[in-house]
């Protein structure tokens, strides 16, 4: 038996990078998959390109960052196939490397809208859907940013060390419901999450002094297999846990 059959898992950020190679390795295990990105024709790309049978995914255009949206996916999920065994909070976005003083309103309220409120509406609404159940998996896709202060602007680092907060208070609360919640802390991946960067001059040769130290780029593949691991009963025994895939980068 496939570790995910029979399991209907839910993703953000479903488009590209890491999100599109979870996507990948969880159908190859037999996963059911409802999946949301703002990116509608990639994500439907996606979908036609990725071996499955036929009805085991659903694609949902929409805003992370919009509560509105994040209720039609979950509501989506449950009218589909009935409950949710699995999310992932995968969707996020880069700030411009930016320092306190050079942070706009703006550029703060987008970065933790994303990366941080759409964790919020999603959990809230799925929590008592895995309560009935009396089990479901919760991963939040974090970043090594949310343990150290320079690998990123202020607002990033912000949204992931509050995402990790936000993991482990989930994980004990819920931990008496049969609910699990971990997050994964990559390194810097080779993914496409930078390509609407404008760097700030002082923020990025700040941060950048430590890049030398990283042994090599991760590939999304390898991020996906931890998530694969976590969200299947091997991890059963796996709960509050931040589990950092960098290659030895933080080791330094």
């Amino acid at each position: 038996m496939s570790r995910l059959e029979n399991k209907t898992v839910l993703l953000t950020g479903a488009a590209s990078g890491i999100g599109a190679a979870i996507v990948t390795e969880f159908v190859k295990e037999g996963a059911t998959m409802v999946l949301m990105d703002k990116d509608v024709e990639n994500l439907n790309k996606l979908s036609r390109e990725i071996p499955h049978e036929t009805g085991q995914l659903i694609t949902v255009g929409g805003d992370v960052s919009k509560e509105e949206d994040v209720r039609r996916f979950i509501e989506s999920g449950v009218s589909h196939f009935g409950g949710i065994d699995v999310l992932i909070n995968n969707a996020g976005i880069m700030d411009d490397f930016c320092p306190v003083a050079e942070t706009t309103i703006n550029a703060w309220e987008n970065v933790l809208a994303v990366n941080l409120n759409s964790c919020f509406y999603t959990t809230r609404l799925v929590v008592p859907i895995m309560e009935q159940a009396k089990s479901g998996v919760i991963i939040n896709i974090s970043s090594v940013a949310g343990s150290h202060g320079a690998r990123a602007g202020l607002a990033y680092t912000v949204s992931k060390h509050a995402m990790e907060g936000l993991t482990r208070n989930i994980a004990f609360m819920y931990a008496v419901k049969g609910i699990r919640c971990n997050a994964i802390a990559p390194g810097g991946v080779n993914t496409n999450i930078g390509k609407n960067m404008h760097p700030n001059d002082f923020g990025y040769n700040r941060t950048n002094s430590g890049t030398g130290s990283m042994p090599r780029m991760g590939e999304p593949e390898e991020i996906a297999k931890v998530a694969l691991f976590l969200s299947s009963d091997d991890a059963s025994y796996i709960n509050g846990s931040v589990v950092t895939v960098d290659g030895g980068w933080t080791a330094y």
